[in-house]
């Protein structure tokens, strides 16, 4: 099976181009952080807020194009907190809309295979009419949980690649 790495996260990584977005964007109160333990994983935690018609928190990752021709899965290996993710990908950077799947996490380590083409175009919760991922190239990765609930959370994130099979 080949792969592309997109991150690997280690005890000495850096999170140059990884950033956070919560819904205080929109006068949401959610809060999140991103940040390495002392395993060398990546932990995204924080509160969802459904004050102020808040209630999203999440990471993202800019990166210079990733050519995914070839590849049929986004894999990540989590260990999450029983609740349900969102995963985002962008052709670019700047587009308006991501494509999404969810996962959900039991609370042990779990290698997540999310198929590209059931990938769907999204923008602000709402699916649009255009077509699945077709493949090209990937400027953007992000993870992102709103399940319209109160709520913390905790996702340790080992691993980040694109898979050919």
């Amino acid at each position: 099976m080949n792969t592309e790495v997109l991150y690997d996260f280690t005890k000495t990584a850096t999170l140059d181009g990884w950033y956070t977005v919560n819904d205080d964007v929109m006068g949401g109160r959610s809060t999140c952080s991103f940040e390495i333990d002392p395993q060398g994983n990546a932990v995204f935690q924080g509160q969802v807020s459904l004050e102020n018609n808040g209630g999203f928190s999440s990471v993202h990752y800019r990166f210079p194009a990733i050519e995914t021709t070839g590849y049929n899965f986004l894999s990540l290996r989590v260990k999450g907190d029983g609740k349900r993710y969102q995963v985002r990908i962008k052709n670019w950077a700047d587009d308006y809309y991501s494509y999404i799947a969810y996962f959900s996490t039991n609370g042990d380590w779990q290698d997540i295979k999310v198929p590209l083409r059931d990938m769907y175009p999204s923008f602000r919760g709402r699916t649009l009419d255009m077509p699945n991922f077709a493949g090209g190239k990937i400027e953007e990765f992000a993870l992102l949980i709103g399940n319209k609930k109160e709520e913390a959370f905790r996702l340790t994130i080992d691993k980040i690649e694109l898979l050919k099979e």
